[in-house]
């Protein structure tokens, strides 16, 4: 992979000969690092990027904010996800007292803490905010999978411009991106290329589900926050409901986030047959047979499991309204974006219902020459993703930051 920004690399700060002269001196170098990753997807980048640090420089501490994944890693949570994703801009109005909490308090941790260097995983509209603070204050900032401020114009990047002293891609647009603009950008690939896995078979998969390894099989997938649950589990429901009607022993299961609990699906589950899979959304992705999948990183992680796909998007109608007039994409998947067409269909606010949703799915679903030609664009397009390893090329990038203290 590319390193078009490392020209840009710090050198000299009183963090680095902290700990170079430590290194030198054969002590212990215990570099501290505040790490924000406001939501799921941000979590599990998160976590990946600590361990391929530690495996570098096995004495870093690491705090912030953070999930599960990133606590399993190690780090010290001070704020968990599931308190910080909020979608769409209504969602942000609504909770921005206790946003503004909480960035209070993760300015104080940062004065308290003094980290030798801070590292933001995506979640933009806290993360740049912060990286203005955190720069004000003299700490450097390293920003670990873009907001995707190319699709909002240019406003944001001037900003990133003055507050991100590295930006690390995982898309290679990105890099070209950032480069015109004179932001110091380093390409890694994409980490799905290390993180997607399934050793499960078909058979032993959905016999854990009490289900037929043989029959046809729709998978949901609504996404992980709250109201996106709220919004685009009815409406999967819906066509699901429907196309069982079309395809007589149609099996149904959804893809359940780590960060919601049962209750939370609950409500439109009930009286169902559709059964729950919580941890094992990979395997879920690979052996259904088509998938409606909410927009985001998930589009990115069926096209990794080659299921033919239909993207579904809701979110409340004025942020809606808003965000059509600032977003300057043709599409709003992402495994669109990355494959520069519109390969997967796209059903979005009003067509986001059970209807649209199950008429789109029927050819995926019995069609051979529809299934056909989505699998091999969303072979493709998966090859545009770069090759394995992004989380160590990432922590490479990390650990010069850090003053070179890679003890591996």
């Amino acid at each position: 992979m590319s390193d078009t920004g490392s020209r840009f690399l710090p050198s000299g700060s009183s963090n680095q000969r902290r700990m170079m002269e430590a290194s030198k001196a054969g002590t212990a170098v215990r570099p501290k690092i505040l790490m924000i990753a406001g939501e799921a997807s941000g979590d599990s980048r998160g976590a990946e990027l600590i361990r391929a640090i530690r495996k570098k420089v096995p004495e870093s501490v690491f705090f912030g904010i953070g999930g599960d994944r990133m606590a399993g890693a190690g780090m010290e949570i001070r704020r968990h996800v599931r308190e910080t994703a909020f979608l769409g801009f209504l969602e942000v109005i609504r909770h921005l007292p206790f946003i503004r909490r909480v960035f209070r308090e993760m300015t104080r941790f940062l004065d308290e803490r003094n980290p030798d260097l801070v590292i933001l995983v995506d979640y933009p509209g806290f993360n740049l905010r912060f990286a203005g603070i955190a720069k004000k204050r003299g700490f450097r900032v390293v920003y670990y999978i873009s907001p995707q401020i190319w699709a909002w114009g240019g406003g944001r990047i001037r900003k990133i411009r003055k507050t991100v002293d590295h930006m690390i891609v995982v898309f290679p647009f990105e890099e070209s991106f950032y480069g015109r603009a004179g932001v110091p950008v380093t390409f890694v690939g994409h980490p799905l290329t290390d993180t997607f896995h399934v050793e499960e078979t078909r058979e032993s998969f959905f016999a854990s589900l009490d289900l037929d390894a043989g029959g046809k099989t729709l998978g949901l997938l609504p996404g992980s926050r709250k109201q996106e649950v709220r919004r685009l589990l009815p409406e999967m429901v819906g066509a699901a409901r429907i196309l069982k009607t079309r395809i007589p022993g149609l099996q149904c299961v959804v893809g359940q986030s780590p960060t919601l609990s049962d209750e939370d699906y609950a409500p439109f589950l009930s009286g169902t047959d559709i059964r729950g899979v919580r941890g094992r959304t990979h395997a879920l992705m690979r052996h259904c047979d088509a998938l409606a999948v909410a927009s985001g990183t998930a589009t990115l992680e069926a096209a990794v499991a080659g299921t033919p796909m239909v993207v579904v998007y809701k979110m409340a109608p004025l942020s809606y309204r808003i965000g059509k007039r600032l977003v300057r994409v043709e599409h709003i998947g992402l495994v669109n974006i990355v494959a520069g067409r519109r390969l997967v269909p796209e059903l979005i606010q009003s067509g986001a219902r059970s209807e649209r949703i199950a008429g789109t799915l029927w050819p995926l679903l019995v069609e051979e020459d529809p299934i056909r030609f989505m699998r091999e664009g969303l072979r493709e397009t998966v090859s545009r993703l770069g090759e394995p390893g992004a989380a160590d090329r990432a922590a490479d990038v990390v650990v010069r930051f850090l003053g070179g203290a890679d003890k591996g």
